[in-house]
């Protein structure tokens, strides 16, 4: 027998407190819409204040995450390709559409000249930075709805339109050929 096979190596069970941290970041991806991954170096306790309560105000939520910890919360399903969590990571959770977020994300790492944003994730689907930027020039999910809605609504309108012009032309040919019966 192999004298490495008979030994045991002990797993030791994860401490409570990692539990809970992959339960509270599993229960933000699982209400996020996405998720934007930073690079915070740079960013003083009153940046990052501030660029928490600006994206409050967007509908999301910031927070500084352990790799290994966001890695582990993350659906088997999604990939995460590694450069998004090389160094130090903080996580901006869509709580709501993932544009407003975005937008208030690089605004904010631009006019400070601190942090960087490494990419997103958007419907299981990875984002590098120049990914995060074209989503942050999309228009919002409302105004994408009104314009699809619009968009569908313009036809519909001219063919009913239309087909209320040719019944109004039938209703009054046939009272016409009505009205020339009875004077006959």
């Amino acid at each position: 027998m192999n004298p490495i096979s008979e030994k045991v190596i002990p797993h030791r069970a994860p401490k409570p407190e990692k539990i809970e941290q992959v339960a509270f970041v599993s229960d933000l991806l699982s209400r996020s819409q996405g998720v934007i991954l930073t690079d915070y170096r740079g960013l003083t306790v009153a940046d990052k204040a501030e660029l928490t309560r600006r994206l409050r105000e967007v509908g999301a939520e910031y927070h500084v995450v352990k790799n290994t910890l966001f890695r582990r919360a993350l659906d088997r399903s999604s990939t995460l390709p590694s450069e998004l969590t090389a160094g130090p990571t903080a996580v901006v959770f869509a709580l709501d559409d993932p544009v407003g977020p975005a937008k208030v994300t690089l605004a904010f790492m631009r006019e400070k000249r601190k942090g960087v944003v490494k990419g997103a994730i958007v419907d299981a689907k990875a984002f590098d930075a120049p990914g995060v930027e074209a989503l942050s020039q999309l228009p919002p999910k409302d105004q994408l709805l009104a314009q699809v809605v619009g968009s569908i609504q313009g036809p519909l309108a001219g063919l009913v339109y239309s087909l209320q012009g040719v019944l109004g032309n039938f209703v009054r040919t046939v009272q016409a050929i009505h009205d020339q019966k009875a004077a006959a």
